[in-house]
């Protein structure tokens, strides 16, 4: 029987340029020394960016790397706001590899779990979807979706959305990242 696949989402926000927060969080990946499977996204904001970052476990060695319990004094001094979303587990998943090139990624931050998934598998052709429901009750929300879709049908996508939800949904593109 295939382990269950646990994703923790984290999300961060920072007046850093893009270019300083990939290396500060290039550098904390290496001082944590570790060889989980992490993925950062980001997208721009009023006042800098707001980045996601997914880290990929199975239920049996899960747990949360993102935190170190003191910061460095040059790392107190950067404005980083993060916050937990919590563990959640993979329910359905139909991307298997990181966005490509000419790709986005929509997620879908829902408060409530929808009785079916149908409205959501079928917005679009070849939209690709991800969904991730709560595996802990502290989780900050009951579903995450993850759509991965073409840039030039974004805007499409997002509009459809607001059709079938008034959830909170955002664009993202991965990070490219030398150190993971």
């Amino acid at each position: 029987m295939p382990e269950d696949k646990i994703v923790q989402f984290v999300f961060f926000e920072t007046v850093l340029e893009s270019s300083e927060f990939i290396s500060e969080w290039e550098r904390f990946v290496r001082s944590e020394n570790h060889d989980v499977k992490v993925t950062l996204q980001q997208t721009p904001a009023k006042n800098g960016f707001k980045y996601i970052a997914q880290h990929y476990s199975v239920t049996d060695e899960f747990s949360f790397v993102f935190f170190r319990p003191k910061r460095s004094a040059k790392i107190a001094e950067v404005e980083i706001r993060a916050k937990k979303a919590g563990g959640y587990l993979l329910i359905q998943e139909e991307q298997l590899k990181k966005a490509k090139a000419d790709e986005s990624k929509v997620f879908v931050f829902l408060i409530d779990r929808p009785h079916d998934f149908s409205s959501y598998n079928q917005l679009m052709p070849d939209v690709k979807l991800n969904i991730y429901e709560a595996y802990y009750e502290n989780c900050q929300y009951a579903c995450i979706l993850e759509f991965f879709v073409k840039n030039s049908a974004v805007d499409e996508l997002r509009e459809q959305l607001k059709q079938v939800t008034a959830a909170e949904i955002g664009t993202y593109t991965e990070c490219v990242l030398q150190a993971t």
